[in-house]
């Protein structure tokens, strides 16, 4: 190509090209158009629907009181505070000990079967039993046994209970991420010189932790909203100021005020979650 041509630029787009790009352009708008009138339509109906209904005034001063809200969002801020607080130390927990038990699962060799069968049955154990008798026999039996140095306090229990519970769930996602990396890859490692600590590190959990990555974050969008179960240890957490609330103002409200703050902090989660998942979509189908 000659420098005349190269500072000429691409050349300009043909008269059907640019009759198929308005032709696209006016579809794309004419679908948000009808997309925007759905949703406007679909939400007023909704709307009266509620509104219309017999008992909407005794709903609306019994859960949507703007007064009593407005009064109870800092007792539920700051409970909120510790469920924040509980969530962060609880995925870096969860993220810890779900790879831990997922390697140890994944272990070959006659040698490490006690090994495999311990991590099996904490991820049986810890799957099978529902999360609010795990808090319940965790934050109340523990305390129970008076052993030195064993905490006493109602977060710290309601997060290595979390932990242990969630743990379970990860695991088993961590270990499907291992087991769909290609024999090929771990084989290729080891012809490469490096060693079984080197080739699980270096080649097949990058791989695994990118194969799993989705679904990885949905459970963290559950464990969001599964930290306010701590409010059943006594830990004044949203739910547990928002209760408070409840029973001193007589009115539902403050649920709803700590219900919308969940939904606040699990949905920016979720669409991260969403994009990770388009795009690994994208990835395997290779558009």
């Amino acid at each position: 190509m000659s420098a005349s041509a190269a500072a000429a630029g691409p050349p300009p787009p043909s008269p059907l090209a640019r009759e198929r790009a308005a032709y696209r352009r006016s579809r794309s708008r004419r679908s948000t158009l009808i997309a925007l009138a759905s949703t406007l339509v679909f939400a007023g109906l909704l709307v009266a629907a509620v509104a219309g209904s017999p008992g909407w005034p005794r709903v609306r001063e019994t859960f949507l009181d703007p007064q009593i809200a407005w009064e109870s969002l800092p007792a539920v801020l700051s409970g909120l505070w510790l469920n924040l607080r509980v969530l962060v130390v609880a995925e870096i927990g969860v993220l810890v000990l779900g790879l831990l038990i997922a390697v140890l699962r994944t272990l070959r060799g006659p040698v490490f079967l006690p090994v495999r069968l311990l991590a099996t049955g904490c991820v049986d154990l810890f799957r099978g039993v529902p999360l609010l008798v795990a808090l319940y026999l965790i934050g109340f039996g523990l305390p129970a046994l008076r052993l030195q140095g064993v905490p006493t306090e109602a977060a710290v229990l309601g997060t290595l209970t979390l932990v242990l519970v969630y743990s379970a769930y990860v695991a088993e996602v961590f270990r499907a991420g291992i087991e769909s990396v290609h024999p090929s890859q771990r084989a290729a490692a080891r012809s490469l010189g490096l060693t079984h600590r080197q080739s699980l590190r270096l080649v097949v959990l990058p791989q695994a932790v990118r194969n799993v990555l989705p679904p990885l974050l949905n459970d963290f969008v559950a464990l969001q909203k599964d930290v306010g179960l701590i409010s059943v240890l006594g830990a004044v957490d949203a739910i547990r100021a928002a209760q408070i609330e409840s029973a001193r103002t007589f009115n539902f409200t403050p649920y709803v005020v700590a219900a919308l703050l969940f939904v606040a902090l699990a949905a920016p989660t979720g669409r991260i979650a969403d994009a990770f998942a388009r795009r690994a979509t994208r990835a395997r189908s290779g558009s």
